[in-house]
């Protein structure tokens, strides 16, 4: 059995250095906002190239706490794509915003710089470009509308621990230092996870990091005294210690995942599969290889009875929730098909080579028998 993802399996390497990181924290008697989170915030702002981090509680409470702290009018709109994991969007309701949905490029899967014009109002404030599966969205066209706009723009950088944005303007820069603010989940399953709910936000404007670690902390920078209407979203001492203890093998994890994806690249040969654009593979965090089958659960029963593990993200698009019922009578067709043919394969540091050459060959196998 190759299983989608095997959390201990993931953390087996790092076990070492996380006892002895809990065991530091244990020792030290200090639990909250301590010396373990400055050490984290100041690693993770460097690793990002960016000159503040700010620790919270969750990767949902990252994005809220940024689009919050700019103050936009009640109801004002923020843009994000139409595929966006659910948190992207309850992020924007959550601040009192309006989402406004705009449709993927179908070979990026990401937000559509081109379709973006087209929704802005004078109620426009934000957009929210989501990295997701862990590819970098077109941040240098979406950052120069949003200049011509005067928009404010958060990257919701979820799935792209480690990714790169290369362009002849930027460079190449990490994701996390390309637009105003970025939102970090450290869910347990992420390129970057501890072992349970954490978050971070990276900016390089000071005054945004300021209040941010106002409003993480019941709007307080002084305790009893609060200049804001804060909430209670810090990133607690443990977690911090975990994530620094995992992140000087992010990299080497990272290539590792970049290895296994140019072999499904390569190797994987089927006629009704759409594999994922690869114009940019070492660029990648790759946190997911999601694949398209017009026949998804059928061949998702075929990979199950041969062992293989495989999970969907994500079924059902956010305007077809029960939660965001209003939006429901929205025609958003790219979504509403990604939704019904995405399909993500094994693909974590812990694979071995044998099990992706199986996964591969189990693969071309079905179509050579869809031949006979």
């Amino acid at each position: 059995m190759i299983p989608f993802l095997d959390l201990k399996q993931l953390n087996e390497p790092h076990q070492p250095a996380i006892k002895q990181s809990i065991e530091r924290v244990l020792a030290s008697g200090w639990y909250i906002l301590g010396r373990e989170v400055e050490t984290f915030e100041r690693q993770f702002a460097a690793y990002c190239q960016t000159r503040h981090c700010i620790g919270v509680a969750n990767g949902l409470d990252a994005l809220t706490l940024v689009l919050k702290a700019w103050d936009f009018p009640a109801n004002s709109e923020a843009i994000v794509a139409s595929n966006a994991y659910i948190a992207s969007v309850l992020s924007i309701t959550h601040a009192g915003l309006i989402p406004i949905f705009v449709e993927p490029d179908p070979q990026t899967y990401l937000l559509d710089p081109a379709r973006i014009e087209a929704v802005i109002t004078s109620r426009t404030k934000a957009i929210l470009p989501v990295h997701l599966y862990g590819r970098c969205c077109a941040m240098e066209p979406i950052n120069t509308l949003a200049k011509r706009y005067h928009l404010k723009v958060l990257e919701d950088a979820a799935q792209a621990h480690g990714a790169i944005y290369s362009s002849k303007e930027y460079g190449h820069r990490r994701a996390g230092n390309l637009a105003d603010a970025a939102g970090w989940s450290f869910y347990p399953s992420k390129n970057l996870g501890a072992l349970g709910d954490a978050g971070a936000i990276t900016t390089n404007d000071d005054a945004l990091a300021e209040k941010l670690r106002a409003l993480r902390n019941y709007g307080s920078t002084h305790k009893y005294v609060n200049e804001y209407i804060g909430q209670n979203s810090r990133l607690d001492e443990l977690q911090a210690a975990v994530l620094s203890a995992k992140l000087p093998l992010l990299d080497k994890e990272n290539a590792r995942r970049r290895e296994l994806a140019k072999r499904y690249l390569t190797g994987i040969q089927h006629p009704d599969i759409t594999l994922p654009l690869a114009d940019q593979p070492d660029h990648d965090a790759w946190h997911l290889f999601v694949i398209q089958h017009p026949q998804r659960d059928d061949f998702r029963n075929y990979l199950r009875e041969r062992g293989i593990g495989t999970d969907i993200h994500y079924p059902i698009p956010p305007h077809h929730q029960h939660a965001y019922a209003e939006f429901a009578h929205l025609s958003l067709p790219i979504a509403e098909q990604l939704q019904q043919t995405v399909i993500s394969l094994p693909l974590n540091p812990t694979l071995t080579d044998a099990e992706v050459t199986y996964i591969i060959e189990t693969i071309n196998l079905k179509r050579e028998r869809a031949k006979e």
